[in-house]
């Protein structure tokens, strides 16, 4: 198996089927079969033009994986963050993030953290920004980052 590559970004309404597939593969892992969340994952966003997918994989597939969007209003999220489970450990998520502060972290950006990474994604300058909610069976915290401009 050769190593992992480097991140693709692809825009949701610029991918193949097989990279749909191989998405929802990873995320149906993590959320559905790990984590047994019970919303629909599917939602209406992925293969919109103003959705962005940012990955990692190697031979198996996807290692992790993210995606990004601007809401109607402008405001941009991150959302639908997962590693397999094989490949856990190895800052691969944290590649990814990195990815999206580098095209995007110059405005604000928002995002419903489990609750339980909330430490992990203020690392990367995100803050609590409002009282914790239940999402798909699982706590989260709303955080945002204003950006470095």
């Amino acid at each position: 198996m050769s190593g992992v590559q480097e991140p693709v970004v692809r825009r949701g309404d610029d991918l193949s089927a097989a990279e749909v597939y191989a998405i929802w593969r990873i995320r149906d892992a993590v959320f559905a079969v790990e984590q047994q969340c019970d919303e629909p994952d599917v939602d209406g966003v992925d293969l919109l033009p103003t959705c962005t997918h940012v990955w990692l994989a190697d031979d198996a597939g996807l290692t992790s994986y993210l995606r990004t969007f601007t809401t109607e209003s402008g405001l941009r999220k991150i959302g639908r963050v997962a590693t397999r489970a094989d490949a856990r450990g190895r800052g691969l998520s944290s590649r990814l993030m990195q990815t999206v502060l580098e095209r995007w972290g110059d405005g604000v950006i928002a995002l419903g953290a489990q609750a339980y990474l909330h430490d992990w994604y203020a690392g990367f300058g995100f803050v609590r920004s409002g009282e914790n909610f239940m999402e798909a069976g699982i706590e989260h915290v709303p955080m945002r980052r204003d950006g470095t401009r």
